[in-house]
């Protein structure tokens, strides 16, 4: 396997479990040196890391934190020199709720996490990337961005912000050589959905049914195209949602 992030360095937000962790574990096999935020410490996935022979931080992140974000980015300059590409994965999917009975609490907390915190690590990001000439962020958004799903509205808003945000972002960087770009997975066999469906086999079989593909994507599949949309095989890709979804949205 190509060393491609050789000497690169990569933040993931969420970075402890999922697609986070998956995407983690992507950036260190390729050579980055890599920085993992989150609000839970997994000293797993650092050892891990090191096991294979890569060199990765974790730092304690609560994303809707302004000073959090702001030492995140501190500690990643100071510790590795740099920062080339930043992940902004970390995300919740709040309580399961109509739009009428969602409550206030449930909305802040999700939409804090989902979108304030993504915007807070493109505010505290982009400064750094535009001083070193170049980057690439990819924020981690949902095909709840691209469509509506009944029963969890800050989420599905959230989602759909996120991509909002990464095209006028994109946009705003286009000159100064920072790409940015956002990953929507389908339904993805992860902690969210094991709560979602309570493990229970006839609801995941539910899940399984409606994707086109005929099972859950994993958290492997999502951080291949995480780690293509940070390479310089998407060199001319910037603002795009990018669908990694086992053809839902085909349908």
């Amino acid at each position: 396997m190509e060393k491609i992030f050789t000497n690169k360095v990569a933040i993931i937000t969420g970075g402890s479990f999922g697609i986070g962790r998956a995407t983690a574990v992507a950036f260190a096999k390729l050579g980055a040196k890599v920085v993992i935020a989150d609000w839970i410490r997994d000293e797993e996935i650092l050892q891990q890391i090191e096991e294979e022979g890569g060199t990765a931080s974790l730092v304690k992140c609560d994303v809707s934190n302004t000073n959090d974000v702001r030492k995140l980015i501190a500690h990643t300059v100071m510790s590795y020199g740099s920062l080339d590409y930043a992940v902004n994965n970390a995300g919740i999917e709040g309580e399961s709720a109509e739009v009428h009975e969602c409550s206030e609490e449930n909305w802040d907390k999700t939409i804090g996490v989902n979108l304030k915190g993504v915007w807070l690590c493109m505010k505290h990001e982009i400064p750094q990337m535009i001083n070193q000439g170049k980057g690439a962020i990819v924020n981690v958004a949902s095909i709840a961005g691209l469509i509506g799903f009944p029963g969890l509205p800050a989420y599905v808003a959230s989602k759909h912000a996120v991509i909002g945000l990464t095209k006028t972002a994109a946009l705003e960087n286009a000159k100064r050589n920072i790409r940015i770009n956002a990953v929507c997975p389908g339904v993805i066999k992860t902690a969210m959905i094991d709560r979602l469906t309570g493990k229970d086999k006839i609801a995941e079989k539910q899940f399984e049914d409606m994707e086109p593909i005929g099972r859950m994507g994993t958290p492997h599949e999502v951080a291949e195209a995480i780690v293509w949309l940070c390479s310089e095989s998407s060199s001319f890709v910037t603002g795009h949602a990018l669908t990694v979804d086992g053809g839902w949205l085909a349908k």
